[in-house]
């Protein structure tokens, strides 16, 4: 194959740029650079270092070149909702704000106060997230504002400063609760309570979309190879993940466990009635005209900082060893709940939930740990059995994605808990559904059912049976738990 596939994987804590070819009818994947990604404050504000990723992508491609790649299509995914203002003059008004700053902490109960939370869900199917597009929006500086020639969502940006070329791609579109889920065309009503206007946003594009070359003033300052053409991917990382799921047959769920944990299926039609209202679906557009029907989980953001609280004295998988000599469901715990979005310290802030709720309070590394995956896969398990009862039907599988699928003891116990086969991989989801939208829009696979049969027989995947089931009825006790610690409606947060 003349052209190489790269993947530009931008995540909450760290971006890698990714390799993709195929060697004898497999794809073959290899990690190329890796760089930390973060946020800081900047102005009172938790701020992404945008210039500071792009000078990692144009490091890790100068490494492309260095391996001999000359011909280059590039894909940009990474997470949703943030956003980058630029003005009249094509350059950036300020460093993009993080989902997780605080300033959006009551902006639902403020938006919503004159505009119902039911009109906004009937007209977007998104689920009410306090840190959505819509929320930042309604905070952000009016006079910035007022200025801003173009909106740009993250990726978007990345790809206008690579080729000076403005798009705004729907799968991340329509994170921002201001797309109509029918009309398919930002809702003027909601863009009006925020200050801005469909002229902002740059034109809607579907994955697949070429945006073209990466301009020549780059080349006089990076040793780029010859030829790099950027494709507009599923840019939303999500959106990327689930086109890089096995997935086959009708009654299959998706976890695309990482710092987030999204979990759900994929629909032809969207599904946006009164019941996934209640439980706060979302219905976010994904690639080739399907719907991301998922809600999103707090996830292994918790472990993640757990780690950094020790130190770093423990990889990932010593932690999971630690756990894995520890009693399971030993504590409950609503990992969803705001209090785990960003703590000072989450290891207190864990045991202070523990402590509050009359529990044993984890202590060991390995208790905590073990804390964690277990109320991980109880919440997993809950929302499989919420989203059958949605759907009509039983959820048969759950495609486990991401890092989180090599979690062994997660994904046992999630099996054990919801009664589901489990089948962990690729961990490296998202850089291949990324890469396999390039390989289509280039024509050299037909089309994504093509594609996760190739990623099947490409990658091991692993599967996890329910077994005796000996925890069943923890799931029984974690639901009324949840009931009980959600029977008040946390304004500024989760509808339920």
């Amino acid at each position: 194959m003349s052209k190489t596939y790269v993947a530009v994987d931008i995540g909450a804590s760290s971006g890698r740029l990714m390799l993709g070819y195929s060697t004898e009818g497999k794809l073959q994947l290899k990690e190329v650079h890796r760089f930390k990604n973060g946020f800081a404050k900047k102005e009172g504000y938790d701020c992404w270092d945008i210039d500071h990723i792009l000078q990692e992508i144009f490091t890790g491609l100068e490494k492309v070149k260095k391996l001999g790649f000359q011909d280059v299509v590039l894909g940009i995914d990474t997470c949703a909702v943030d956003y980058v203002l630029v003005g009249k003059d094509g350059q950036r008004l300020k460093d993009p704000v993080s989902y997780r700053d605080a300033r959006t902490k009551d902006s639902i109960a403020k938006l919503t106060s004159d505009l119902s939370k039911d009109y906004i869900y009937e007209k977007t199917g998104i689920q009410f997230l306090d840190f959505n597009t819509l929320y930042q929006l309604f905070e952000e500086d009016k006079d910035l504002l007022a200025k801003t020639d173009k909106i740009l969502m993250i990726p978007d940006y990345i790809g206008y400063v690579l080729t000076g070329k403005a798009v705004t791609e729907v799968t991340n579109a329509s994170t921002t609760q201001m797309l109509s889920l029918r009309e398919g065309l930002f809702d003027q009503h909601l863009l009006d309570k925020v200050n801005v206007t469909h002229d902002q946003f740059p034109k809607l594009v579907d994955p697949g979309t070429n945006l073209g070359a990466v301009s020549d003033q780059w080349y006089e300052k990076y040793d780029l190879p010859r030829k790099v053409n950027v494709i507009t991917v599923a840019t939303h990382d999500t959106a990327s993940a689930v086109v890089g799921t096995p997935a086959t047959g009708q009654r299959w769920a998706y976890l695309s466990s990482g710092t987030w944990s999204l979990i759900g299926t994929e629909l032809n039609v969207p599904e946006n009635g009164e019941k996934a209202f209640k439980h706060n679906y979302t219905n976010e557009w994904g690639a080739y005209g399907t719907y991301r029907f998922l809600k999103n989980i707090m996830g292994l953001w918790i472990i993640q900082n757990v780690k950094e609280e020790l130190d770093d004295d423990y990889s990932f998988a010593e932690l999971a060893e630690l756990a894995s000599h520890e009693e399971p469901f030993q504590q409950l715990i609503d990992v969803n709940d705001d209090r785990f979005q960003n703590p000072a310290n989450m290891i207190q802030e864990i045991q202070a939930y523990c402590q509050e709720t009359n529990q044993e309070i984890p202590q060991t590394p390995g208790e905590i740990a073990m804390a964690v995956y277990s109320n991980l896969s109880l919440y997993y398990a809950n929302e499989l059995a919420v989203l059958g009862d949605i759907l009509g039907y039983k959820i048969d599988d759950l495609n486990i994605v991401g890092g989180g699928s090599n979690v062994a003891l997660m994904n046992q116990l999630t099996a054990t808990i919801a009664g589901v086969n489990v089948y962990a991989g690729p961990s490296e989801a998202t850089a291949i559904g990324n890469i396999i939208v390039q390989m289509i829009a280039q024509g050299d696979i037909l089309n994504v059912y093509l594609a996760r049969r190739i990623i099947a027989d490409s990658f091991p995947i692993k599967k996890y049976t329910p077994g005796q089931e000996p925890f069943a009825a923890k799931l029984t006790e974690y639901q009324d738990f949840l009931k009980k610690t959600k029977e008040k409606t946390v304004e500024g947060g989760m509808l339920a």
